[in-house]
Formats: structure tokens, sequence, C-alpha cells
């Protein structure tokens, strides 16, 4: 049997043993590009019959170069680096996992919105500098009864509903694309954006990263929130207009914010975001578990291997 040329862009983990176990009914022949330029992607690629990707960027005028690609697998929730309307025009089909790290995320975004209501990063801070103070750190309210606005309400924010409840916080959210009463099945309240903005005493950002929603945290949504408010992104970084964020922060119309995505990854060194004592910055690490991994190779190898098997995916990305 004939080797299945799969292409690989980049890969951050450690082994892509669960990959290939999924992949072992296709006789997959795996090669590595050796960065994520479009030139050595082309020299593993051009001729593959699959290709995964995490990070790397897939333009329309780098798929046309594919000569033999059946399906590209995105490790991943967002196909922003994939030109999608490209590979359809194509008869390339897209695969992603939407479902992976659900528990992550939403552990990760509960643990920001803690970590900021609880001032707990500048608190140790200060103890780690020889300060046991407690002025510096007041005042500090309790939880229950606050209320928490979800920007999106895919499966992640969903996930987090039951978290922020055990807390008591009030739920509310606001999008357009999930009906009223499936919101309401959750036990949590629809709204519009800009009632959101006002009433939420922290937001937690879950929307996909589309040219509508680019920038959607702009000046004009930090000055409709409610001042002392607190902000968590664990989506995508270009989701918030950075400049507008550090202006909120400085005037105080923010207390504060948990970013585990920026604008550009790596955040930069002289960042104006840095230094913040009511800032809170993990290396995008919401996703990550030892689980979720194993899951996210597993479920995006099986469903390329579906598609070379003349098979329907689980989890196609299809346009609009």
């Amino acid at each position: 049997m004939s080797r299945t040329l799969i292409a690989v862009t980049d890969s951050p983990f450690p082994s892509l043993a669960p990959a290939v176990a999924a992949l072992e009914r296709v006789n997959p022949e795996l090669r590595m590009a050796k960065s994520a330029s479009a030139e050595d992607i082309l020299a593993v690629a051009r001729d593959a019959d699959a290709v995964l990707v995490i990070y790397a960027k897939l333009p329309g005028e780098l798929l046309r170069k594919f000569t033999r690609c059946k399906a590209i697998g995105r490790f991943g929730l967002g196909v922003d680096n994939i030109d999608i309307a490209a590979a359809t025009e194509l008869g390339i089909t897209v695969t992603y996992v939407p479902d992976y790290c659900l528990r992550e995320v939403s552990d990760h975004a509960m643990a920001l919105l803690l970590a900021l209501a609880r001032k707990i990063a500048f608190s140790n801070s200060l103890v780690q500098s020889g300060r046991w103070e407690v002025p510096p750190i007041v005042p500090l309210r309790r939880l229950e009864g606050q209320i928490l606005g979800l920007i999106g309400f895919g499966n992640i924010p969903r996930a987090l509903v039951p978290k922020a409840k055990a807390f008591g916080l009030k739920v509310i959210t606001h999008d357009p694309y999930v009906p009223a009463d499936v919101v309401k099945a959750f036990g949590v309240e629809s709204t519009s954006f800009e009632d959101l903005l006002a009433h939420s005493d922290f937001v937690s950002i879950h929307a996909p990263l589309l040219p509508s929603t680019r920038g959607l945290m702009n000046a004009a949504a930090f000055a409709r929130m409610k001042k002392g408010a607190f902000l968590v992104n664990t989506a995508r970084g270009p989701l918030i207009d950075e400049a507008a964020l550090v202006a909120a922060l400085d005037s105080g119309r923010l207390a504060g914010v948990a970013l585990d995505v920026v604008a550009a990854e790596p955040l930069a060194g002289d960042s104006p975001l840095l230094g913040r004592g009511n800032v809170i910055l993990t290396p995008h690490t919401a996703f990550y578990s030892v689980e979720a991994l194993e899951e996210l190779q597993t479920k995006c190898a099986s469903d390329v291997a579906r598609v070379l098997s003349g098979e329907a995916p689980v989890y196609p990305v299809k346009m609009g």
C-alpha cells in the first residue's frame, strides 16, 4: 500500500504520536515543515494529500500551489489562519476541533476572574517584595450577587456558566447568533451588547475573531462599561483594541484585566500592559492540559483520515 503524505506546517507538541495513531488506517508519512514560512510549508505540502496546521498562515495564494491536498486539519478551535473561501473553491475540506478544551478554557477564564476579583497576583507581588499589607489591596467585593457578562455564548461560555453560578454570580450574555430560548435553558439572561457592558461587573470575551468582531472592545465599548469593572479575554487577542484598553486602565474605567491572548504574540517586551498590578497575563495557555492535547490531536487527525478515506468528517468547517 502506498503511503499517504501528510504535511505538518508547525507543531508545539512534544510528540505527534496521538495524531499518527489516529491516521494509521491511511498509512501516513508525516513531513514537518522547517518553519511556518510559506516557502517551507510549500516544500512539504505541495504534493501532500493532507495538511495539519496549528498557527501557520494558509492564505489562498499558498493553497492554490498545493497539487493533491484533499484535507486541512486545524489543531484548534479557530480557523482565522486559513483562507476557508479559497479552500472551498479548491475542493479542500477543512476540519477543526471545536470541543476539545471546553473544560480547560472555561476553568482558566474562571481562574482569571477569581484572581482579578481577589487581587491574587497583586497581593502575591506585595508579599514577595516583603510587604505584608492589607491597605493597598482593598477594597475587595463579595462575588455573590455580582454580574458576569459573557460576550459570545458558544460551548466554552456555556461550560463557564455553572462554574460562575457556583460562586453566586448572575450571568448574562450577548450573542446575536444564539436563540434566546437556548440561552434561557442555561439559566442565563440574553441582552444587548450595550446593556451587557453597562451592567456587568466582570466581562469575559468568548467571541470568534471575524472582520466584524476585530477591535470589538474599543474605546466606545470601554466607555460604556461600568466604572470599576474587570475584563477577561481567553478568546482572541485582536478582539481588543489594546491602545484603548491601556487608556481605560489609565483612566480607572477598568479596575483590572486578565488576558490569556494578546493582539501580537508573544507580547512585546515594552508593552504598556506590563508592570501593572491590575493586569494579569498568561501566555496563551488556557487551552492546555495533557488530556486536552491528546484529545485535540486524536480528533483532528481522525477527521483528516475520514476525509482521505472518502468519509464525511465529524467537524467540517463550512463557509458562512
